[in-house]
């Protein structure tokens, strides 16, 4: 139900982006989804890879400010209404989502989401039987 993404802080300069992600391909880890918030200072950019842990050791071999993190994901129909139908079930169980992004295969669509309490989102997940997918399913995409 949870997945390792990594946050990868980045100084809000030309080509520190493109020198991230040119090390990951070095290493032939491939970018599942990926999003970046930033502000004037710092960026942040978060991905799902092929291979978390590896990724991860390579950022921080090389100097790179990063953090493994659980995310939750979260497997619903890329229809409209669909992300707002699924998140409601959180906002009624009272649990804020921190940051969420997603990405669509087909008629299919996963979430990956941030909750201010994962044990109580998977709860939710159980209980409203919410299809979820696993971190080894997801590198097979």
């Amino acid at each position: 139900m949870t997945v390792n993404q990594i946050s990868i802080f980045l100084e809000n300069k030309y080509g520190k982006l493109s020198e991230i992600l040119a090390l990951l391909a070095e290493e032939h880890i491939r970018i599942i989804a990926a999003t970046v918030a930033d502000t004037s200072e710092y960026g942040i950019l978060r991905v799902i890879v092929s291979d978390p842990q590896k990724a991860y050791k390579i950022l921080k071999e090389n100097n790179v400010s990063a953090n493994l993190t659980d995310v939750l994901a979260i497997v619903t129909s890329s229809c409209a209404g669909s992300f707002a139908e699924t998140l409601s079930l959180f906002t009624k169980a009272g649990i804020s989502i921190e940051y969420m992004y997603c990405f669509s295969i087909r008629e299919k669509a996963i979430l990956i989401l941030r909750t201010n309490n994962r044990e109580s989102a998977r709860e939710v997940i159980r209980r409203q039987n919410l299809e979820y997918i696993c971190e080894s399913d997801l590198i097979k995409l």
